[in-house]
């Protein structure tokens, strides 16, 4: 190793060991331990171009370690990103731009937002999914406009993750070749040395997933990391998981030690590291003008693989204006707009029909306006109607098939949709039913953050279930996904408001979205119109213009609420009922629209919905009352269930009149 690499290297460890002393908060350990397999990995392996960070045909780098956030800010300033010294020593402030977890949108040069461990596993599966498929979409002979690799970096608590295991091991059976993982092994996790909780063999481990797996015994070996990382890229047929043998904290007193985790080394140790690495200056945050120099080469070296790409992709366009159309409509974001008055899209055979069958009419049709549309489901795909006909299947065969199969495996599947959402070109959906939201959860939370307009599927919505009983009827899921910022969940009633779900995902571009559907059929509703896209509105209006009560629904229960509206009517009780497939849609409006819907001076109001009353209480009022579940469900046919748990006329009649 040079001395300009070693001091390169020791410049990475300085800067995170300064930036995380004066936070007096972050985690220095990672950093120091893996700043050499970093630096080999960008300085000479990786194709990344900092003026323009967003080249399409650029190496992905994901630090699913995030917590060691300074490596990757280190690595940003020194190759020229943008991220000033001052942005160094503003870590985990207020405003800057280097927060305590990296944050995809916030940092250029962050491909994702990390901090949860193993997610960023699943997203580097999806980032390399999305290249397998976008390449078999796109090269031609002579012409391989979509080729790079994918490099993700983590540490023993992401390998503990069960999520880490759940991607690999699809990314291993679906031949990944182009996705490298770099395992940061050094043995300590907060509590100590792994040993006390984690003993098994991981390179076993990946070996039977089916990964081509190297050791680098010598973490600080930038040859031998060069080496593993050459053999990884000569074998395509297999993802590759490489084990660098690391120590925590190198180079500083606590080396080889959990404190070296998660806490600042302090002054002295900072000074000790400096000394022991050599480090010409004390001088907080400082490097040499010649390191600066040797990474300004380096970037300026590598911008060359985007030239050469450009002129490759000039001729491309120029050989085949068909694909260069293609590509420009898998890029194009608001294509999907298209739709809104596309009459196909909006038709509907008017008959009672599940709207989890309605939705997947709906893929089918969208399908052929975006040719970028991918996805599927956990192995469900049957069930949640997610199949794209005449699409093929995405194999370790053929790449490219629009279908995804994701196996039994919902907390890494979403993990991946992000990751098909973050590299981009792609529009993407995954699905399960949604009592499973569960495991879908966390990732659906990073979609949030990263504002990914990622689609969720979720099907079996209510007690509507029947016979699979409590562990498949979800009650309070409503809720929890509702109260999650910057995401849309959308419950329709009828083909109309399947179609304005489809169409608000599908346009969506910093919004996830959750279609949640009913395995149960449900009749096409006179009312029902594109003002579904409102979140709520009139699905069935009063006589009066100010009406003696309001019911609100959502989903199957919109029809029970008409059906009460109906049967007041006969004893003269003027009804209103208001359909609310959105909550969130409905909350974006003005309040002028809101009070149009749900005028304040109407105090009588009942919300009706197969599910937890949580939420419902804003717009129901300290006068109102719900028809809702109160408890978890039970094992027996779907009209059995309603019944039994209140859902008919007979209730939501009797409810209205008691808060009248």
């Amino acid at each position: 190793m040079s001395n300009i690499d070693t001091m390169s290297v020791n410049a990475i460890r300085v800067l995170s060991a300064d930036g995380v002393q004066k936070a007096n908060s972050g985690h220095p350990g990672l950093p120091l331990g893996s700043a050499a397999m970093a630096y080999e990995v960008w300085a000479k392996h990786m194709k990344h171009n900092p003026k323009n960070p967003k080249w399409a045909n650029r190496d992905r780098f994901i630090l699913s370690g995030g917590h060691g956030s300074m490596l990757l800010y280190s690595l940003l300033h020194l190759f020229g990103y943008g991220l000033t010294t001052e942005d160094l020593q503003q870590f985990r402030q207020d405003n800057s731009l280097t927060p305590g977890h990296p944050e995809f949108g916030h940092t250029i040069g962050v491909e994702a937002t990390t901090g949860p461990l193993g997610a960023g596993m699943a997203m580097a599966v999806g980032m390399a999914m999305a290249e397998a498929h976008l390449g078999a979409k796109f090269n031609k002979e002579g012409y391989s406009v979509v080729d790079h690799f994918t490099y993700v970096l983590g540490g023993d608590g992401c390998m503990m993750e069960g999520i880490t295991s759940e991607a690999m091991s699809l990314a291993g059976t679906l031949g990944l070749g182009k996705l490298i993982v770099l395992y940061d092994s050094n043995k300590i996790s907060i509590e100590g040395n792994t040993d006390i909780a984690f003993g098994e063999d991981v390179k076993k481990r990946f070996e039977a997933y089916g990964f081509q797996t190297l050791v680098v015994e010598d973490g600080n070996d930038l040859n031998e990391i060069g080496a593993a990382i050459k053999a990884a890229k000569s074998d395509l047929s297999r993802p590759t998981m490489i084990t660098v043998k690391t120590k925590i904290g190198h180079g500083s007193p606590r080396e080889g030690l959990a404190s070296a985790h998660g806490e600042p080394l302090g002054a002295d140790n900072v000074r000790a590291l400096k000394e022991k690495l050599g480090w010409p200056s004390q001088d907080a945050f400082y490097v040499p003008e010649e390191v600066y120099d040797n990474y300004k080469a380096i970037a300026e070296a590598n911008a060359k693989d985007e030239v050469e790409w450009n002129e490759v992709f000039d001729k491309y366009c120029k050989e085949f204006p068909e694909m260069k159309e293609l590509w420009d409509t898998y890029h194009d974001v608001d294509i999907a707009k298209n739709l809104i008055n596309n009459e196909e899209f909006w038709a509907f055979a008017d008959k009672p029909e599940a709207t989890r069958n309605l939705s997947g009419i709906a893929i089918n049709k969208i399908k052929k306006i975006l040719p970028n549309l991918i996805g599927g489901a956990a192995d469900l795909a049957p069930s949640t109607k997610t199949y794209m006909n005449d699409m093929g299947d995405f194999s370790k065969e053929d790449y490219s098939g629009r279908n995804l199969h994701f196996g039994v495996r919902e907390l890494a599947m979403a993990g991946i949709g992000n990751g098909l959402a973050l590299h981009g070109g792609l529009r993407a959906y995954v699905s399960t039913f949604f009592v499973f939201s569960d495991y879908v959860k966390p990732m659906a939370r990073l979609s949030s953050l990263m504002g990914l307009p990622l689609t969720f599927v979720l099907t079996h919505d209510s007690i509507g279930v029947g016979e699979d009983g409590p562990t498949h009827e979800p009650i309070e899921q409503l809720a929890m996904l509702r109260a999650m910022p910057n995401f849309t969940v959308f419950r329709p009633a009828d083909a109309t408001e399947c179609n304005a779900a489809w169409y608000y995902a599908v346009t969506s571009t910093k919004t996830p979205t959750a279609l949640v559907l009913s395995r149960q059929n449900l009749p096409q509703l006179p009312g029902s119109s594109k003002d579904a896209l409102r979140g709520g509105y009139i699905v069935s209006n009063s006589n009066k213009a100010v009406p003696d009560a309001i019911i609100m629904a959502s989903g199957s229960e919109v029809e029970l609420g008409i059906n009460a509206q109906a049967e007041l009517a006969k004893e003269g009780v003027d009804v209103r009922v208001v359909s609310m497939p959105s909550m969130d849609l409905f909350e974006a409006q003005s309040t002028d629209y809101k009070e149009s819907i749900l005028p304040k001076k109407v105090r009588a109001r009942v919300a009706v919905e197969a599910a937890a009353d949580f939420g419902w209480g804003k717009y129901v009022g300290l006068d109102g009352t719900t028809v809702t579940m109160k408890g978890f469900g039970a094992s027996a046919p779907a009209t059995i269930l309603f019944k039994k748990f209140g859902f008919t006329t007979e209730n939501v009649v009797n409810a209205v009149k008691s808060i009248l």
